[in-house]
């Protein structure tokens, strides 16, 4: 009897301290909202919209308007399928009702307004880098969109998956610190290509393999993956023989923006519609990610 009541305390110990340890942490008080609410610039927020590929997961599907977000496009993982979430600005089904906080508790640290953990699904691992500025813009932007009436269906996952308390100790293990600090040793326009493709870029999410737990292997990252759709593979994007080691910056910016090869093949798949919205950017910030790709180091 003695040790079962102690296997039973170990166990309840256990239990406690892994509700606590999941707690979700937003990163902004959701009740000093008004002071976050000024400013925001929607042509800026537009920039961060293209580059994370906000459409591409948000978009209505069986329909060609990118900017209906009414969400529901099945993304099939080894843990189930997720449906990402309607983010129009309509009141009942979408964000219209959010403030910033609230995008930017979710996008910096995988928190909703209701206080509950997002899925990783949603790449908050890599949004984390995200300035609040940018954050701003882009609801600034969202709020120009169509509302989208209509709510995708429930995650279909798979027990222990299922329980979303559970993402708050996968967050102890693979959520860095939010922000990205600048490398006052590298250029300027390193900098900036290092942050659109470490941040809103979230490409690390799509080119990298993942261990067991869906974890990017760090040791690993950018030598390849398998892309949202579970389909095909993303390739090796680092500078090793099988990356883009033979490639220049003007062949990486060429592929940015006309979706070309150096070898005349065309990107397609889901790097298509990547190619689609990275066109729309300035040029000087392809630019970047492409100084900031070629830098990266070989990874076989």
């Amino acid at each position: 009897m003695k040790r079962l009541f102690l296997g039973l305390l170990c166990v309840g110990a256990l239990a406690a301290a892994g509700w606590l340890l999941s707690a979700p942490h937003p990163l902004y008080a959701r009740e000093d909202w008004r002071a976050y609410e000024e400013g925001g610039d929607a042509g800026r927020g537009r920039e961060v919209f293209l580059v994370g590929g906000c459409s591409s997961c948000h978009a209505t599907p069986g329909q060609d308007d990118p900017l209906r977000l009414g969400g529901g496009y099945r993304l099939k993982t080894p843990f189930g399928s997720f449906f990402p979430p309607n983010i129009s600005p309509d009141e009942r089904d979408g964000v219209g009702r959010w403030k910033v906080v609230d995008l930017a508790n979710t996008l910096l640290g995988g928190v909703s307004p209701d206080d509950a953990h997002d899925y990783p699904a949603l790449p908050y691992t890599s949004y984390r880098a995200l300035t609040f500025a940018d954050v701003r813009d882009l609801m600034a932007y969202l709020r120009t969109l169509p509302k989208v009436t209509g709510r995708p269906p429930d995650h279909r996952l798979a027990f222990p998956f299922s329980i979303r308390r559970g993402v708050g100790l996968w967050k102890r293990i693979y959520l860095s610190k939010p922000g990205l600090t600048p490398d006052p040793s590298r250029s300027p326009e390193w900098n900036r290509g290092r942050y659109l493709v470490e941040g809103p870029g979230h490409c690390a999410e799509c080119h990298s393999p993942r261990d067991f737990f869906g974890g990017i292997i760090a040791s690993r990252r950018f030598a390849g993956g398998v892309t949202p759709d579970g389909k095909s593979k993303a390739p090796n994007i680092s500078q090793s023989a099988k990356g883009l080691a033979d490639w220049s910056r003007e062949d990486i910016e060429t592929a940015l923006s006309l979706g070309l090869t150096p070898s005349g093949d065309s990107l397609g798949g889901p790097m298509a519609e990547v190619v689609r919205n990275l066109a729309q950017i300035p040029q000087s910030d392809r630019a970047a990610i492409a100084d900031y790709v070629k830098g990266l180091p070989p990874v076989p």
